[in-house]
């Protein structure tokens, strides 16, 4: 509280940026480095550090096109080192191809103009490219209920493409890709689909997306973001292992080729 009140700031702000969900203003950072007693090259490094932090992402130009609380969503995801999630029934944004992904916004942004449509469908795809990153691409480890893998999205041929697609990606080091049966039966996470991301500082917290038809929302409750840490470790528990999920995948994809 005593350090809130001398940035002219409240507690939940304060404990916001100790936890690195949301980027400070440069206006708070000075205040605190006269708090702390920073002073000089570092109290100027500090400053200019969150003056970069808070510049606005590519995604920024197409946020009228994404759902509410999505666009921060994007810069979250842009700063991880590891993205964990679990999807019922599509195949997640990070690893669809374009003609998936245009059938799934297709379908269920339903309010959307073609053009806007066309819109969302560009910034699903430059999100990928954290997968490929010449330096350090984020490890992604994807759990996907079986109806991910049997639902027919688009044609034949676009899920047969779409397949083929996540038995590449999960040839790829940094991707782990497991199948939830249905067999597995009834599991913590039936209530929906969510996301945990992880960063390379090992003094930031995890943080967990959920995302609903209209908007998504990232909690600021740690004991919120340790029960899905559980959840998520208990459907890997219970999926396939990776070489059997490849091997299911790679069946439906022949199926949807014939």
């Amino acid at each position: 509280m005593e350090v809130a009140e001398l940035i002219g700031s409240t507690d939940t702000t304060v404990w916001r940026y100790e936890t690195g969900l949301t980027r400070p203003r440069p206006s708070d950072v000075s205040a605190l480095t006269e708090v702390y007693g920073v002073t000089g090259e570092a109290r100027d490094s500090l400053i200019q550090m969150a003056v970069e932090a808070r510049r606005r992402g590519w995604w920024h130009s197409h946020r009228q096109a994404l759902k509410p609380g999505f666009d921060f969503y994007i810069g979250l995801e842009a700063e991880a080192s590891i993205v964990r999630t679990y999807e019922p029934l599509v195949v997640p944004g990070l690893m669809q191809t374009e003609p998936y992904a245009r059938a799934v916004i297709g379908a269920t942004s339903i309010v959307q103009t073609p053009s806007e449509v066309e819109e969302t469908v560009s910034v699903r795809i430059s999100r990928q490219r954290l997968l490929y990153g010449p330096d350090d691409p984020i490890s992604l480890v994807a759990v996907l209920d079986e109806a991910v893998v049997r639902r027919q999205i688009g044609g034949r041929d676009i899920m047969a493409e779409q397949l083929e697609h996540l038995v590449r990606l999960g040839g790829l080091p940094n991707v782990e890709i497991r199948v939830l049966p249905f067999s597995a039966g009834a599991h913590a996470a039936m209530d929906g689909k969510f996301c945990l991301l992880s960063f390379p500082d090992n003094e930031d917290p995890d943080l967990l997306y959920l995302e609903q038809a209209a908007s998504g929302v990232v909690p600021d409750d740690p004991e919120q973001v340790r029960r899905y840490t559980s959840m998520f470790g208990s459907l890997c528990d219970m999926a396939l292992d990776t070489e059997t999920s490849a091997s299911f995948i790679a069946q439906m994809a022949r199926r949807f080729s014939t």
